[in-house]
């Protein structure tokens, strides 16, 4: 059993993976000022990482809705495997996330399209791989070099695009906060495989809007949305959609080839069993939490 969790952190993100493995891994950040909720993240985070061998954390992109809180996680549990593509974004205002961002980034381990890492994406007799591709960035492609050159304007087109792939289950994708405009300049230079779950780029808005002929060979079965003004949302008509604002938390348990969903707000869940195709009840899903709220599950080949 594998679970991917999708935090509802305003207009930032924040993910991580309990690995049917030894390993717990987080991308990216954004933890509330709310300290109830904030609290009860901290909580979750140090239960599951007191439960695994290996914790790593992966940053898409240097910018503050992406590692907030980054201190207080470095804090409660100390994370050992730090992960980002390799930069050295400035910014005027030093905020306290952004110090542990720069302290932990000279000394991690930097990703790139193809790399490899022990438990990461590659398994030995001590314990098996993670399951975590990088598919992007080519280093040596010169619109990626652009945009790491100007990336102390602005980091977003410098984030890796990242595949958590769980054997005879799903595939899962996460972009960063990639604008349509780069991906368009990329799209012939990545092996776009075929996914089950898609966290969209740039939090769903239209600026971050993924093409057609990418989209199409993603072919995903749900897309999570982000935070963001309504006149700048893409909601990607025509897709299965999970709007985090409206649906709270969301949490995919993945087993026996299913994927079963679980929301944190109730009011929502009859909406997403009318709007979400595929969906079936799963007699064998797990009972995950009293907080949770089951929505369906979708068959994974």
């Amino acid at each position: 059993m594998s679970i991917v969790k999708f935090f509802n952190v305003s207009n930032g993100d924040m993910s991580y993976i309990k690995h049917n493995s030894d390993s717990f891994s987080i991308i990216d950040c954004n933890l509330p000022e709310d300290k109830q909720y904030r609290t009860k993240i901290l909580n979750e985070i140090k239960d599951i990482r007191n439960k695994k061998g290996i914790f790593r954390f992966i940053s898409t992109h240097p910018d503050e809705d992406h590692f907030h809180g980054l201190e207080s996680i470095n804090k409660i549990c100390p994370i050992e495997s730090f992960y980002c593509v390799k930069n050295n974004v400035t910014k005027p205002d030093i905020t306290p996330s952004f110090k542990e961002y720069c302290n932990l980034r000279d000394k991690a381990f930097y990703i790139y399209k193809g790399c490899s890492r022990k438990w990461l994406n590659q398994g030995d007799e001590e314990r098996g791989s993670a399951g975590i591709k990088i598919l992007w960035p080519d280093t040596s492609n010169e619109d990626f070099k652009l945009s790491l050159k100007q990336a102390d304007n602005s980091p977003n087109n410098i984030s890796p695009i990242i595949l958590y792939s769980i054997q005879d289950n799903a595939k899962f994708l996460w972009m960063g906060d990639l604008e349509t405009d780069f991906m368009n300049k990329i799209k012939s230079a990545v092996d776009w495989p075929k996914i089950d779950v898609l966290l969209a780029p740039h939090h769903g808005r239209k600026s971050g809007h993924i093409p057609s002929e990418i989209l199409e060979k993603l072919n995903p079965k749900l897309i999570i949305l982000g935070h963001a003004e309504s006149k700048d949302m893409d909601y990607y008509t025509g897709w299965n959609t999970i709007l985090k604002k409206h649906s709270g938390d969301i949490t995919i348990e993945c087993s026996n080839h299913f994927m079963n969903i679980w929301v944190e707000e109730p009011k929502y869940v009859e909406e997403l069993k009318h709007e979400i195709t595929e969906l079936i009840n799963n007699p064998q899903k797990l009972d995950l939490s009293k907080s949770l709220h089951y929505i369906g599950s979708i068959s994974v080949n």
